[in-house]
């Protein structure tokens, strides 16, 4: 069964469909990159999945949980899928180690020793260990954003979902994020990024998806659709952000 299940939604705000019959299935272990101009839907989607915007219609099914369900717990939905935004939201009063294990000793009833082991762990595996007594004011951008990701990886998700994590970082800094996602990718997690880095996208995902106007319009093997776009709108979009 797959990991994720997106059947036919549509999303609106008032009058205006941002998701429009959008369709998607994601195993796990799969690495999608979505692309496409700003107001696509591409960041609307990945806030549904997580159920942080209700759908008007269709079906978001997570590792067999109906995320649209009126009955369905999504702090524990949460546990599973992991969201990170290009805006850190770390918690500026509290030590990075506290910001990775506020979730965990709360909705996990984990101790705080419990917590710092995981902490350190996370942090490692995002290249930060030494951070885990600072604080965000003394950490770079791609620092951050790195403990961001580690934050999302302490409550152990199944799905990590990414919205244009790097768009507001440096290139030395966004390279920085980039090889954690690359490690990542190696280890197995099942992502989904909304990105620019087509470099990333064409190494690293095992699909591509390109929206335009709230609609899928292409979808295949990712390094095949950069290279031959099926689609006018596609080799238009490519040519936009290539050149």
């Amino acid at each position: 069964m797959a990991l994720l299940e997106i059947d036919k939604i549509t999303k609106r705000f008032g009058t205006n469909t941002v998701l429009d019959d959008v369709s998607l299935t994601v195993d796990a272990g799969e690495i999608i990159a979505v692309i496409g101009r700003s107001g696509s839907g591409k960041s609307t989607m990945l806030r549904c999945i997580n159920g942080l915007e209700p759908i008007q219609g269709g079906r978001i099914t997570v590792d067999g949980m109906q995320v649209n369900d009126k009955a369905t717990d999504l702090r524990k939905l949460r546990q599973q899928v992991g969201i990170v935004f290009q805006s850190y939201n770390l918690f500026p009063h509290l030590s990075v180690s506290r910001n990775i294990t506020l979730a965990p000793t709360l909705i996990k009833g984990i101790t705080e020793a419990e917590g710092r082991e995981i902490a350190r762990e996370v942090l490692q595996r995002v290249g930060l260990e030494e951070k885990l007594d600072a604080y965000p004011d003394q950490l770079s951008g791609g620092q951050q954003q790195r403990v961001a990701i580690a934050r999302s990886l302490a409550m152990r998700p199944k799905l990590m979902l990414f919205d244009e994590i790097t768009s507001a970082l440096d290139p030395e800094l966004t390279g920085e994020v980039l090889k954690v996602l690359e490690d990542m990718a190696k280890s197995g997690m099942t992502m989904i990024l909304v990105t620019h880095e087509m470099g990333f996208a064409r190494r690293f995902g095992s699909r591509l998806v390109f929206m335009h106007e709230g609609r899928i319009r292409e979808e295949g093997p990712a390094a095949a659709t950069l290279a031959e776009p099926r689609t006018q709108e596609l080799e238009t979009f490519l040519g936009a952000v290539l050149h």
